[in-house]
């Protein structure tokens, strides 16, 4: 290609992006959406907008280690840069090949993301990112390079300078600035700067390695060694402030063979195999978790059905309701955390709004309890996916030094989202049945959004990668530590590889870099998430075990639960007994207590007898059957009623008896009649104490009918789940995207269209300005000449434009216009338009 037909290189980052089609434009929008919030009205705004702090310290943040560490070469680099120097420095002077092949594809994702724009023989970083990212004594570089020479001498007198040039070795110059030039070319040549070197001191060669990796910054006495003496005088370290000495850029890439990081990180960790499970024990043993996971979340919910704990006046759960919720589900408190933050990111539980605040069961959870076992877990682990309360933090301190507590505020982390996601996409790349090694995951995790000036327990991301794991095991997403087969249709991923994920595959994609093939899951949009739950619902339901319809009665006065019970017969033992503990078989105990609790209830002895009978697999034993007969003939021999509280009972002798009880003397008890006691206390509190003196009275309405007492189910009104806190700006989808590039290329067009001579060429989005005479005389020259014009238009909203448009008709105060940066035909107000201006004969 001849220089002519060569393309001119752009002198800007604008001009760089005029240069990207559609495909490329929109890429950038996708993968940095701060960009279209608003929608630029040109491209000079949205290289603008790229350039600024926020937007680039947001774009850093999101590359991997080795394009992170691309940059963070070019930002010690010259600027501009060629392709070869920054490959030198990348790959040092033995060309690592690994880096070599890399490096591309890094550069790339720079130049997709804004950060770094020109050719290869011009590469430029952006300015904000290389004054982000380039030494300086008071945020040290990555790298551990310091100034360059020139830098470094800036402010050193002519004659110092030009003895540093003489001891090196090298003719004086008559000026500082070819004599820096003369030391800096002398620094920069690998063979002349070894022979200098070959003639140092070995302890001076000792202080160089010192430094030669960085912090490159030393300290120094007035009088300094011999030593470091020898090093001064020659420029290999040069003075930045009193007692505090620099090794050269220079000088530090000649020591490191060329390379700008100690250990370049071209190719992401493996993620390593921890143990390998046959797939059906996987699945399984998940399977198994998952319909643990919703006996749990029933047991909560059963434990919150009238009424749960109180609401803190900050919110939340106190440290008390907490432990006690934790003892009732015999799991650990921060185990029983995350069952309760599950519970309300499901819509499960909320607060109940009354003046006495407490958390209690929403009619969504009656729906959901109605559900099919596959189809309540699919709920569960749908609310847990996108959930951003993290229930790990739950004990920690915010900023203020105040605890988080379960369902209070401050537990919201906006990446756990997408850390959930990709440690659950690193799982679908092994091959089935493979547990990883947690370490492995999360140092794959650390090399894809590197720690930029953080300390390692400042590490988020690690915690909520650890905590993703752990999670997902008790959701039974996972089992034994490897993705179920439900789990990975629940993220939408393809069949898990047939051999290790960092294997040469064939097809088109086989000459990229491992790394650089797609390997992870993408985030479902909400219908394919709908899709995806339903497939792993269907793959759950054939693991999950079949509710039974019997129990095994025992002399021992317990009933043994083989397996899950049928919904109507676990709610009828809950209530006739007590459960002493659970596993893969649960052991019901019955006792006079919860005999009395199904007596209350409404049911009598022949009734309990019935359903002991139709769902015991085993005879009724006999101390069972004495059990209930015992209990049935005491309850409701005694009468408690609203008197302030009175009781009545046919056998005098047992009224004497309570009141010759000492234990009685609480209740102010005093006899009305043979068979009536009075008493001061309230129905509810006489019938506690008579029953904590070992009898077993019955409370009666003022008809004098026995009372049946039913445990009350208290539901919030309708509530709907927390929304999650969005990570920054949105993604657009294809629609926005596609619209926000016509609006950009639009402005732009309108923005960049020559002007005739003695028109002012617009400035940062300036609207032209012309008076309305000259405006309405402009529009009708143009409607005859058929010319295009450049506008300033002000819709009704006070939003501004520049816009080219050909005028076709003006009439009533209106100009009708084809709207060349609209591809429209329209009308506009004329007393909306700021100004106008005509465009250059050859404006294409």
């Amino acid at each position: 290609m001849s220089t002519e037909d060569r393309p001119s290189a752009p002198r800007s980052l604008a001009e760089a992006l005029r240069g990207r089609d559609d495909v490329s434009l929109g890429a950038l929008l996708r993968s940095r959406p701060d960009l279209i919030t608003p929608v630029p009205t040109d491209l000079t705004q949205l290289a603008t907008r790229a350039g600024t702090r926020a937007s680039v310290v947001r774009a850093l943040e999101r590359l991997d280690r080795f394009a992170l560490q691309t940059a963070e070469a070019l930002a010690v680099a010259a600027d501009p840069a060629t392709y070869d120097e920054l490959l030198g420095l990348m790959a040092g002077d033995d060309a690592d090949p690994a880096v070599a092949a890399a490096l591309p594809h890094a550069l790339g994702v720079l130049r997709e993301q804004a950060l770094v724009w020109g050719g290869d023989d011009r590469l430029r970083l952006v300015r904000t990112a290389r004054e982000l990212l380039a030494p300086s004594p008071q945020h040290p570089s990555p790298t551990g390079l310091g100034p360059t020479v020139q830098e470094a001498t800036a402010g050193m007198s002519p004659g110092r300078i030009q003895e540093i040039v003489t001891a090196a070795g090298l003719p004086s110059t008559h000026d500082s600035v070819s004599a820096v030039t003369s030391l800096t070319e002398l620094f920069s040549d690998r063979r002349r700067m070894a022979a200098l070197l070959a003639g140092a001191p070995a302890d001076s060669l000792d202080v160089l390695e010192r430094l030669v990796w960085g912090p490159p910054y030393g300290q120094v006495t007035a009088d300094p060694a011999p030593r470091l003496r020898w090093l001064l005088d020659r420029g290999l370290l040069l003075p930045t402030a009193p007692g505090t000495v620099v090794l050269p850029r220079e000088v530090a890439l000649h020591l490191r063979r060329g390379l700008a990081h100690r250990t370049p990180e071209p190719v992401p960790p493996t993620v390593e195999a921890a143990a390998v499970h046959r797939p059906q024990v996987v699945d399984s043993t998940a399977a198994g978790q998952a319909y643990t996971s919703l006996a749990t979340v029933e047991e909560l919910l059963k434990d919150w059905d009238e009424g749960g704990p109180a609401v803190l006046r900050a919110g939340g759960l106190s440290v008390r309701d907490l432990k006690r919720t934790a003892v009732a589900l015999d799991v650990p408190e921060p185990v029983a955390a995350f069952w309760v933050e599950l519970a309300y990111a499901a819509g499960l539980i909320a607060p109940d709004g009354e003046a006495d605040e407490r958390y209690a069961a929403t009619p969504a959870y009656d729906e959901w309890r109605e559900l099919p076992a596959a189809e309540r877990w699919s709920r569960l682990v749908t609310a847990w996916l996108p959930a951003t309360r993290t229930a790990g933090l739950v004990g920690g301190r915010d900023a203020k030094d105040r605890t988080l507590s379960a369902l209070g505020p401050g537990l919201d982390r906006s990446a756990a989202p997408e850390v959930r996601h990709r440690v659950l996409a690193l799982l679908a790349g092994l091959p089935e049945g493979t547990a990883p090694a947690a370490e492995s995951v999360l140092a794959r995790l650390r090399w894809e959004r590197p720690l930029r000036g953080a300390q390692p327990e400042d590490d988020l991301r690690g915690r909520l990668a650890q905590w993703a794991l752990s999670e997902a095991e008790l959701l039974g997403v996972t089992g034994r530590g490897a993705l179920s087969a439900h789990g990975r249709a629940l993220l939408g991923a393809p069949a898990a590889p047939a051999k290790s994920p960092e294997a040469e595959p064939s097809g088109p994609g086989d000459k990229l870099p491992v790394h650089h093939r797609p390997t992870h899951v993408t985030t479902l949009s909400a219908t394919e998430q709908a899709v995806a739950s339903a497939a792993a619902a269907r793959l759950l339901t054939p693991l999950l075990p079949e509710p039974l319809d019997h129990v095994l009665l025992q002399a021992d006065l317990t009933a043994v639960a083989p397996g899950p019970l049928r919904r109507p017969l676990a709610d009828m033992l809950g209530a006739l007994a007590d459960v002493e503990s659970k596993g893969g078989a649960t052991v019901y105990r019955f006792t006079p207590g919860s005999v009395r609790r199904a007596l209350d209830a409404g049911q009598s002895a022949s009734d309990l007898h019935a359903f002991l009978a139709a769902h015991s697999r085993t005879p009724v034993p006999q101390p069972l059957t004495y059990l209930i007969d015992d209990v049935a003939r005491r309850h409701g021999h005694l009468r408690v009623g609203a008197a302030s509280a009175y009781v009545r009972c046919d056998d005098d002798a047992v009224l004497g008896e309570i009141l010759a009880d000492k234990r009685a003397a609480s209740l102010g008890l005093r006899r009305l009649a043979p068979t009536v006691l009075a008493a001061q206390s309230d129905p509810a509190g006489l019938l506690e104490g008579l029953r904590a003196m070992g009898f077993a009275p019955a409370a009666e309405s003022a008809e004098g009918d026995v009372l049946i007492t039913r445990a009350h189910a208290h539901r919030t009104p309708p509530r709907t789940a927390p929304e999650p806190v969005p990570d920054g700006p949105p993604v657009p989808d294809d629609t926005l995207l596609a619209a926000a590039v016509r609006a950009i290329r639009a402005g732009d067009l309108a923005s960049t269209t020559p002007r005739k001579p003695g028109t002012a060429p617009a400035v940062n989005g300036e609207l032209p300005r012309t008076g309305s005479a000259e405006t309405l005389a402009t529009m009708q020259a143009a409607v005859l000449t058929g010319e295009a014009l450049w506008i300033g238009y002000v819709n009704a909203e006070g939003a501004a434009s520049q816009r080219v448009i050909a005028p076709i008709r003006v009439e009533g105060g209106f100009v009708t216009a084809y709207d060349h940066t609209a591809d429209e035909v329209r009308t506009y107000p004329l007393h909306r338009i700021t100004g106008v201006a005509e465009l250059a004969d050859d404006a294409g």
